[in-house]
């Protein structure tokens, strides 16, 4: 449990004033190398696992690694009760890295995804003490706490999908994206990135919010 007033998984995406015109115009195409480079890191699936943070259903990689690092993750906390750093940073620095080009992907910024720099997206994640911050049981049932939030997940992400077409046709026209679609898309993607600490990376047992603040 966080000791702090906030829930121990964090993002925020820096609003920008004004957007570029040309670059959202083509991002579908300019997206293609860096879509590249998240489908090779993750094994498969990049460009869905992208979409899906999009609406930030929100995994730790591609198929195959999300579902590895999941399982052997429950399988050291229930049985050693640890949760070891590397294994901590890799997971989020993996969901940075996915998240920075979904921010891309979804006109949020009009900075090229790093690799490594924080540029506008910034997500923060609580390190825990697997044996006193969590419950050793509770991964083998958090998928199934949190089926209400994958259900509403569903639901934001297509409406998700809905306001980025409308904010790349306010794009084009006028170089803004309006502040009130960006905070519901950026909220989307909050909500998600709650769930993913929560029930994929388990990073932490306190259950979710249901909020896009």
């Amino acid at each position: 449990m966080s000791t702090k007033n906030k829930y121990p998984a964090t993002l925020n995406v820096d609003y920008p004033s004004k957007l570029d015109r040309a670059t959202t115009f083509f991002r579908p195409l300019l997206s293609i190398p860096i879509f590249v480079i998240l489908a090779l890191i993750t094994g498969s699936g990049g460009f869905e696992m992208a979409a899906e943070k999009s609406g930030e259903v929100a995994s730790s990689g591609g198929g195959g690694i999300a579902a590895g690092l999941f399982f052997a993750t429950l399988l050291m906390i229930l049985f050693q009760q640890k949760y070891p750093k590397w294994w901590f940073e890799f997971n989020l620095e993996l969901n940075r890295f996915s998240n920075r080009v979904a921010a891309y992907l979804l006109l949020l910024t009009d900075q090229y995804p790093s690799t490594d720099e924080t540029q506008a997206v910034h997500m923060e994640l609580e390190y825990p003490d697997a044996k006193k911050d969590l419950n050793r049981w509770l991964p083998l049932v958090k998928w199934i706490l949190a089926i209400p939030h994958f259900i509403a997940l569903i639901v934001l992400s297509m409406a998700a999908i809905i306001v980025t077409i409308i904010a790349w046709f306010s794009i084009i026209f006028t170089g803004v994206y309006p502040k009130s679609l960006f905070d519901f898309v950026v909220g989307v993607g909050r909500w998600g990135w709650r769930v993913t600490a929560y029930a994929v990376l388990l990073t932490t047992d306190e259950y979710p919010p249901f909020s896009l603040q």
